[in-house]
C-alpha cells in the first residue's frame, strides 16, 4: 500500500503529466505507463486498464470537443464577432469582422 505522502506525490505528478492529454487519443495510457515505475508499481496493472480505457477515452474526447466549442463561442461573443444573425444561420458566408 502507498502512504499518504506517496499518494499525494502521485496525484501531483499525474496532474502535471496529464495536462493536455484530452486532445490526444490513448495518451492517458502513456502517462500511466510512465508514472508506474516512479512509484515502484508493477506495469502489469496497466493491462487491466487497457480494456476499459477505450470507453473512457471516448468520454474524454467528447468532453474536449464540447469544451473547445463552448470556448470558441464565448471568445467570439466576447470579441463581438458572433451576433444573433451569425449564430442563427451557420454555414452562410459572412462579411469579415471589423477590426
Amino acid at each position: 500500500e502507498l502512504s499518504i505522502g506517496q499518494q499525494i506525490a502521485m496525484l501531483a505528478l499525474l496532474m502535471i503529466t496529464s495536462k493536455g492529454i484530452a486532445g490526444v487519443p490513448r495518451a492517458s495510457l502513456v502517462v500511466i505507463a510512465a508514472t508506474l515505475p516512479v512509484f515502484n508499481l508493477p506495469e502489469a496493472g496497466l493491462l487491466l486498464i487497457i480494456g476499459v480505457d477505450h470507453l473512457l477515452d471516448m468520454g474524454r474526447s467528447a468532453t474536449n470537443v464540447v469544451g473547445n466549442s463552448v470556448a470558441a463561442v464565448i471568445v467570439s461573443r466576447w470579441e463581438g464577432t458572433l451576433g444573433a444573425d451569425e449564430a442563427a444561420a451557420p454555414g452562410q458566408t459572412l462579411s469579415p469582422a471589423k477590426t
